[in-house]
């Protein structure tokens, strides 16, 4: 039992939460315990959150998820877990989530009731999600950006970090660009088999999928350049090297381009980051280059 439990609180998609420590990493904050002890709980506190959110996807879609090829697993959905039990634990993560912002430090005056209605909205749009916003087409996957937004708002606001325009515009559209890959392996999955894994499928096809992506895609990489070379950033960062990072993200968004279009297997983005080491590799020279400009 305790490893569905496990399964059905998806620890592994705990990952996405990381964008928490994007405002203290570009603050120049990382190191500072003042700034990241209210981003871990910030961190804790969106996972809780999240997995709450899983639980009740997978007890709303039971019925769904059995006919999917890969998502008939799922704990609830093979019936390996009831469905009451699944709102125990539901309930749990998010009584867990608020007792950590209630009881957490927050350096800021605000800090604590900004955390609060930050992951209340994220509940409460994601409850939505689950129920019906997912079941439109485009919605959808602008819902799931809004998501990634939110957490780095969760940090900045925990922390009292600035946050500017540009963090947020790049989040958006990074977290656009993964959840239309992401939508396009169920288009795959149902051109192949002909099964719906939700109702809004028709509302795209692989044509369409394929152009989206490429136009986000594009946008993600003349926007990250246009920042790296923007007068404000290198003031900012005190460099005029800031373009150099762009290499790393290009290469990555190709990279994620070849295995969703030529490999088809975005079906989960955050396995994708853990698994592929090309991706891995990007990541790690960008967050190196960027080390490198903000704290040598």
């Amino acid at each position: 039992m305790l490893k569905n439990i496990f399964l059905l609180l998806r620890p592994h998609q705990w990952l996405k939460n990381g964008f928490v420590f994007l405002p203290l990493f570009f603050d120049k904050h990382l190191l500072d315990l003042e700034y990241l002890i209210p981003c871990l709980i910030a961190f804790v506190a969106f996972s809780f959150a999240a997995s709450g959110i899983y639980c009740f996807n997978d007890i709303y879609d039971a019925s769904s998820d059995r006919m999917h090829p890969s998502k008939c697993k799922r704990p609830i959905a093979s019936r390996k877990l009831s469905k009451g039990l699944g709102y125990v634990i539901m309930c749990c993560c998010f009584l867990m989530s608020m007792l950590l912002v209630a009881f957490g430090f927050f350096p800021v005056e605000n800090g604590r009731l900004f955390l609060f209605e930050i992951i209340l909205f994220y509940i409460i749009l994601n409850v939505g999600y689950c129920t019906f916003l997912k079941q439109k087409a485009i919605i959808d996957v602008f819902t799931i950006a809004v998501g990634f937004v939110l957490r780095i708002l969760a940090g900045g606001g925990a922390a009292g970090v600035f946050l500017s325009h540009w963090i947020i515009l790049m989040t958006f559209l990074l977290a656009l660009f993964l959840a239309l890959a992401k939508r396009r392996d169920d288009v795959v999955i149902y051109e192949k088999t002909g099964v719906k894994a939700r109702k809004n499928i028709c509302g795209y096809n692989i044509a369409f999928m394929n152009t989206a992506i490429s136009i986000v895609a594009s946008i993600t990489i003349v926007s990250y350049i246009m920042y790296s070379v923007s007068p404000e950033v290198m003031e900012r960062f005190h460099s005029s090297n800031v373009y150099l990072t762009s290499f790393f993200v290009l290469a990555g968004i190709i990279r994620y381009l070849q295995i969703a279009i030529v490999y088809i297997k975005s079906g989960s983005p955050t396995k994708i980051l853990m698994k592929d080491k090309f991706i891995q590799l990007c990541i790690c020279g960008w967050l190196l280059s960027f080390a490198v400009i903000l704290y040598l």
